[in-house]
């Protein structure tokens, strides 16, 4: 068994297969998804699991370059997330994470790069994100 905490097959498969700059996206529940783009759906019912669990859990495994999240975030919502990249800075011994907020129609967009979408039950209004993956050297 794996000893670190990301034990959902199809996310932990995900992570493993990710290059330098491929893009994930955590979504709230309500996200629309390109039909093009797989959908890992955590969803349970609102509220579970949560989209700071899900940002913690990856964190474990993940190394980003770059979080990109929508201007319409608020402000509570644009903390937890600075809080949380800065956490993941430190983990990546300041492997600079830099962000980017760009509009929630430009979001919904840009998800149809995204190698695949990980649906939460989260209820906020604009809880996602688009993580770009860096590189471990």
């Amino acid at each position: 068994m794996k000893r670190t905490p990301l034990i959902n097959k199809e996310v932990s498969s995900l992570v493993a297969s990710l290059g330098h700059l491929d893009e994930i996206v955590i979504a709230d529940a309500g996200l629309p998804a390109p039909a093009n783009v797989p959908v890992i759906d955590l969803a349970l019912t609102y509220g579970v699991p949560r989209f700071a669990e899900i940002i913690r859990t990856l964190r474990s495994e993940l190394i980003i370059e770059q979080a990109i999240w929508a201007d319409e975030a608020s402000p509570e919502l644009s903390g937890l997330i600075d809080l949380e990249l800065s956490i993941w800075r430190e983990q990546q011994q300041d492997k600079g994470i830099t962000e980017k907020r760009i509009s929630h129609e430009h979001f919904k967009t840009r998800t149809s790069k995204a190698r695949a979408i990980i649906r939460s039950g989260e209820a906020t209004p604009y809880a996602n994100i688009i993580l770009v993956s860096g590189v471990a050297f």
